[in-house]
């Protein structure tokens, strides 16, 4: 891959592969620029997740190189890659005794002094966090007491506060609502356009990732089927092999530019 100069986050022919499965991922090549919004798309076991721990640098390339803004991964110290890069996980542990401010708050660490306790600029970032992910609400109560929706928003709201440029999500929306799934990819859609970061989003949500993502990469049994444009690859030439159902996509009249995908079978009416 030639060095993309906008890109925030390359991958460079990774490969990765547990001792069961030395070539369980890759080769994988992309850049991930500055505005943009990735979805990683795939059918279970397509090793989505395996893929952003990769790009966190939670795991280590067998071959090949990730690289922030060019500079491989592997050589930035923690404290850097944290100023620069956050990950939420699937699940995060809620056992500890804070509050859900305080939890936000720690997305704030890397960016102290060495000793210094919180500013009054963290605690204006924190709270811009957590009105912006409704969490607001729920600061002095502790993290442990929240639902796992409620706790979910809270430690993105500690993503957010982090300010990263790359900003990694695994399976955000899992534990919430309708409402709030869309209200998240909204925020993640709005601060890619509007600050600049590179998002990159693990979803089993192929119509989330259709309406609120710049770019898809489509994950097959730790292959890249195909990369680009959510309108290039969220199509159903393309996901019915992959899937192994039939889909169609459907438009609402007044709204051309946004699409939903639905297996054939639920709009079947002579099927009981």
């Amino acid at each position: 891959m030639p060095p993309d100069e906008r890109a925030l986050l390359t991958l460079r022919e990774v490969r990765f592969g547990f001792p069961a499965r030395p070539d369980f991922l890759g080769p994988i090549s992309l850049a991930v620029a500055g505005g943009e919004c990735w979805a990683i798309v795939g059918p279970n076991g397509a090793g989505k997740s395996t893929l952003l721990r990769l790009m966190a640098g939670l795991h280590t390339p067998h071959a090949g190189e990730v690289e922030i803004s060019g500079e491989p991964l592997r050589r930035i110290s923690a404290r850097r890659r944290a100023q620069r890069l956050s990950f939420l996980p699937q699940r995060t542990p809620v056992d500890v005794d804070f509050c859900a401010r305080d939890v936000v708050l720690l997305g704030r660490y890397p960016h102290r002094s060495l000793g210094l306790f919180d500013s009054a600029e963290d605690y204006r970032v924190a709270e811009r966090a957590m009105a912006l992910t409704e969490t607001l609400e729920y600061a002095d109560r502790p993290i442990a007491t929240l639902s796992g929706g409620e706790a979910q928003r809270v430690h993105l709201a500690a993503a957010l506060a982090q300010e990263p440029r790359i900003l990694l999500l695994d399976e955000p929306t899992a534990s919430l609502d309708l409402q709030h799934q869309l209200a998240i990819f909204r925020i993640l859609h709005d601060r890619a356009r509007r600050d600049g970061p590179a998002v990159v989003v693990v979803t089993h949500d192929v119509n989330l990732a259709a309406q609120f993502c710049t770019h898809v990469l489509l994950l097959h049994e730790g292959r890249v089927v195909a990369q680009g444009t959510s309108a290039a690859v969220l199509t159903p030439s393309i996901l019915q092999p992959i899937y192994g159902v039939k889909l169609v996509t459907l438009t609402v009249p007044d709204q051309p530019d946004r699409r939903w995908i639905v297996p054939l079978d639920a709009t079947d009416g002579d099927r009981r």
